[in-house]
């Protein structure tokens, strides 16, 4: 579990082709904090960490989470978005990110107001039922609110401080990424939908 609060953002050093998988090599600072096993959320997916050694994480990533998230189109150099699994015993922030992406969304408009920015995204209709004016979702791990909200886009104010500590700043229209809706919402739609096949 996850709060959508960035710990770091990290650099793709090498992506390894592994039999239908990739292995990453993540460039960080959080690396002398974890061991094997330990998870970390990289642009807001869940992986598990497989080695660390020195300003080094190693990853591995299905072909499923490959074709699902933003992971299968990394390059080289890349900023990816960094959050350890949150810790029982620490203050909560955020909301609850389980670093399972829902699907991918593209950015449409980046435009700044005074110091801070909007970022417009468009999403596949399969989300719509998560996504409510004000409620949380997350962008690439980052847990944002939905400030406005319209067919099959939603709108994200990005204060100064996310912009400069996340790799927000980075994007562009025309990029992919990562969406995760609240858990919440996932599970009234559900529940709503239970009941009604069984009325």
């Amino acid at each position: 579990m996850f709060t959508g609060l960035i710990e770091a953002v990290g650099h793709i050093e090498e992506l390894e082709a592994v039999a239908g998988a990739v292995r990453l090599r993540i460039g960080t600072t959080l690396a002398v904090e974890m061991r094997p096993g330990d998870s970390l959320a990289v642009d807001g997916v869940c992986l598990t960490a497989t080695a660390a050694d020195g300003g080094h994480v190693f990853a591995d990533v299905g072909p499923e989470t490959l074709r699902v998230t933003t992971l299968g189109l990394m390059r080289p150099g890349q900023l990816v978005n960094l959050e350890r699994a949150m810790r029982a015993d620490a203050r909560f922030g955020g909301h609850f990110v389980q670093g399972h992406v829902d699907g991918t969304g593209l950015v449409k408009v980046v435009r700044n107001e005074g110091e801070s920015h909007w970022v417009t995204i468009s999403f596949d209709e399969s989300l719509a039922a998560y996504c409510i004016p004000k409620g949380s979702v997350a962008v690439d791990g980052v847990s944002l609110t939905i400030a406005a909200l319209r067919d099959h886009e939603f709108d994200v104010m990005i204060v100064p401080f996310t912009w400069q500590h996340t790799n927000v700043h980075v994007r562009r229209p025309g990029d992919r990424v990562n969406l995760e809706c609240d858990i919440v919402g996932k599970y009234v739609a559900r529940a709503a939908q239970v009941a009604l096949a069984a009325s």
